[in-house]
């Protein structure tokens, strides 16, 4: 069994094949799908993919950091509407991103302080964005710190020291196509880093892995991130497979 910590299945990249799509990930061993928010104009998208495939599919809530603009304060009340009126599994995808727009890094800050205090209050993890953004997330982790922080740094990119770090606070690293990519350089220490640490996603339909980069991604592609991790650990596919889904059931609960 092999878990999809992070794809965005409702992405309108996927709305020509998405029966086909999850069809071969389902036949490439993927029999779990986690789905981090965006905004609050892909929540409808959410609630019916959740709605057609209730046991697979299994959903977070959450403001992005490339969502918060002027109307942030908005955007952040209907997040706690939506995770006070029933359950979800993750805030998320939550953070700072720098690499698009600086404009709002205040604010970014402190809709991501607040996203984690509702995550503590609700004992749910958090999924971190973090994109040219490491010391302003680790500024915020610091002091949020403690056995009610737990979660995933989505997308990990950093180098071992960070990777170190985001691992003192809780954190799994969030491991996809990147790990497969020559300039990734993660594959460079990524088998410094205990494979208890580690779980597996695709962001797709971005950041497809190798031989598939440039392309849409889609959560069958994750193999060949295990394939990479086979190489990197000497571990076996189903190892890889196996320890990283329960990575993902002690960080979900389910």
């Amino acid at each position: 069994m092999i878990t999809d910590t992070h794809t965005h299945l409702y992405s309108e990249q996927f709305d020509e094949d998405r029966a086909a799509m999850m069809q071969r990930a389902k036949e490439a061993g993927v029999s779990r799908f986690f789905i981090p928010a965006i905004d609050s104009s892909y929540t409808e998208r959410m609630l019916d993919l959740e709605k057609k495939h209730p046991n697979e599919v299994f959903l977070m809530m959450g403001l992005h950091p490339t969502s918060v603009k002027e109307n942030y304060k908005d955007e952040l009340a209907l997040v706690k509407s939506w995770i006070d009126q029933r359950n979800f599994f993750a805030i998320g995808e939550i953070g700072i991103d720098l690499y698009w727009d600086k404009t709002f890094l205040e604010q970014q800050k402190e809709a991501f302080r607040t996203q984690i205090e509702w995550a503590k209050e609700k004992r749910l993890p958090i999924v971190i964005h973090c994109r040219e953004a490491f010391d302003e997330i680790f500024e915020v982790l610091e002091t949020e710190k403690g056995d009610d922080l737990f979660g995933i740094f989505h997308c990990f990119s950093g180098t071992l020291e960070q990777a170190k770090k985001a691992i003192s606070y809780n954190m799994k690293l969030g491991i996809g196509g990147v790990a497969t990519f020559k300039n990734g350089k993660i594959d460079t220490f990524l088998n410094e880093i205990e494979l208890q640490h580690i779980v597996l996603e695709t962001d797709s339909p971005y950041l497809a892995p190798v031989p598939y980069r440039g392309k849409r991604n889609e959560s069958s592609y994750i193999t060949k991130v295990i394939d990479k991790l086979v190489d990197l650990y000497g571990l076996s596919f189903n190892e890889i497979a196996a320890i990283t889904t329960q990575n993902s059931k002690d960080i979900f609960g389910i």
